[in-house]
């Protein structure tokens, strides 16, 4: 059995939506940047989720195919989009390990968050099919780090005495995915990572915990609401100063399809 076969993200979708924090302004910033991405660019963004990938690149002048198998993650996805006023992207149900697109069909293949619930093997391979020679793959990442005494850590201990099984988001950094790409045929490829720190209250931590794919997307409502409970218990008691400063770590592999390109001096 996957991972992903564990977990459903359609059962916590609300708080998905509303409290989990998208990718900041600067990993948009750092891509554009490099030359990685540009505007105008055909871009599919594989389990979107909520969108937040997808609409960052779109607000940059971007064509936007977003792909994700939970419908109640798209109904909110195009939720935002209509508050934000966004109405350029298409929203797709389907998976990352079978791609609805043809060969060769975008300038860009972006998955925020969620490479490590794929099949990274069939995954990889499909977003080398349906890019275009030379194209670009982005995996990024955006984890809260847990670090002695600080609010993360408190949670997660939390989550441990409610479900053991939950996931850890660990140093924020995942290697793994390199050799996923390596094995695809991707070259140049490269890392890059920051810290940002995102602020809390209270309620906006509970969500963000409850969406948590440990919590929300695993446990039944009565545990969910258990947790819940617990968790204002513990902001109450140890971290009531409002807002709450989280520390984050944005971690992104680039890669290019085809054979790396020479270039004389």
């Amino acid at each position: 059995m996957t991972r992903a076969a564990k977990i459903d993200f359609g059962k916590t979708a609300e708080d998905y939506g509303r409290y989990r924090a998208g990718f900041p302004d600067e990993f948009f910033e750092r891509v554009f940047s490099a030359g990685f991405v540009h505007s105008g660019d055909r871009v599919l963004d594989l389990g979107t989720g909520t969108g937040t990938v997808a609409r960052g690149f779109a607000k940059r002048g971007c064509t936007v195919a977003a792909l994700d198998p939970s419908r109640p993650l798209l109904e909110q996805a195009e939720r935002l989009d209509r508050e934000a006023e966004i109405d350029s992207i298409t929203y797709i149900e389907g998976r990352a390990e079978a791609i609805p697109f043809g060969d060769r069909s975008f300038d860009v293949v972006t998955a925020g968050q969620c490479w490590h619930w794929f099949d990274r093997t069939k995954a990889a391979a499909e977003a080398y099919r349906v890019l275009r020679a030379r194209g670009r793959i982005i995996i990024a990442h955006f984890d809260w780090i847990s670090l002695p005494g600080n609010i993360v850590e408190a949670t997660e201990d939390l989550m441990g005495q409610h479900n053991p099984k939950r996931l850890l988001a660990g140093s924020g950094l995942h290697p793994e995915s390199l050799r996923d790409l390596g094995i695809a045929g991707f070259t140049e490829i490269e890392t890059a990572s920051f810290d940002v720190d995102v602020t809390y209250t209270h309620e906006g931590w509970r969500g963000r915990a409850r969406a948590h794919g440990g919590v929300g997307g695993s446990l039944g409502v009565a545990e969910v609401l258990a947790f819940d409970n617990a968790l204002a218990r513990l902001l109450g008691d140890k971290f009531p100063a409002q807002p709450l400063l989280v520390p984050h770590r944005v971690w992104y592999v680039t890669a290019v399809s085809g054979k790396k390109s020479f270039t004389k001096e």
